[in-house]
């Protein structure tokens, strides 16, 4: 007999791949809508935040329709020493519509292979990523770890995927009152929205989240709050 945790573990997993396939072609607009368009600057501050280099090697987790990865590109494209060394990035996502999304934005986009931009889309749990150890530079997840079931076992993830040396990078929601009233007047949709509202009041608080990074092994573990602790970056390092 299975039991409570995991029925509740298997009830969360069902319900975070329903809103994910729901939610999938209006996610973009729903992010705009539900913050005003502030977290534009909220994810060019995390990839400031991350300042990679060419030949980083970006795992980015729960990266679905690649808002992060897109970023993290632009960001190398910018720096002034171009050098030509290559830089690799992986998405992964547990719901292959997310990550359908996300190609083909890298197309309309202009980030394909043949001129030089070689993104890997990996349909993967987080807390058992399909990656070889000590295999990144740098690992992200955004508005993804609210809505797993065993958090440790995801910052364990991140710990092993890294390389010595390499950053832990964390961005999440702490308020939203409207998403359920937005996702309804602009995606058609009520209950994943109101799916996600639960999920941030059940995250960790900024404080108790530290910690939890802290017992993964990332040492250097930060937190900065952005726009009054609406949403907040940590970070840490695996020395």
């Amino acid at each position: 007999m299975m039991s409570q945790q995991l029925i509740l573990g298997l009830k969360q997993l069902k319900n975070v791949i329903k809103v994910n396939k729901k939610v999938a072609d209006s996610y973009d607009v729903m992010n705009d809508a539900m913050s005003f368009g502030v977290h534009r600057i909220w994810k060019d501050l995390f990839i400031q935040e991350l300042s990679p280099s060419h030949g980083c090697k970006l795992l980015d987790t729960a990266g679905g329709t690649g808002d992060i990865t897109f970023r993290y590109l632009n960001y190398l494209n910018n720096l002034e020493n171009k050098k030509k060394i290559k830089s690799y990035v992986t998405v992964s996502d547990i719901n292959q519509n997310m990550l359908d999304v996300g190609q083909s934005r890298a197309k309309k986009l202009g980030f394909t292979p043949e001129i030089g931009y070689n993104i890997d889309w990996l349909q993967s749990d987080a807390e058992s990523l399909s990656c070889p150890d000590e295999s990144y530079t740098a690992y992200t997840i955004a508005f993804g770890i609210r809505n797993v079931t065993h958090i440790d076992k995801v910052l364990s993830e991140a710990y092993r995927v890294l390389q010595p040396g390499g950053r832990f990078l964390l961005y999440d929601q702490y308020s939203f009152q409207m998403i359920p009233v937005m996702g309804k007047l602009i995606a058609g949709q009520w209950e994943p929205y109101q799916y996600l509202v639960e999920s941030i009041r059940k995250f960790p608080k900024q404080d108790e989240l530290k910690g939890m990074i802290e017992d993964a092994g990332f040492r250097q573990v930060t937190y900065k709050n952005l726009t009054f602790g609406v949403v907040a970056i940590h970070s840490g390092f695996k020395i």
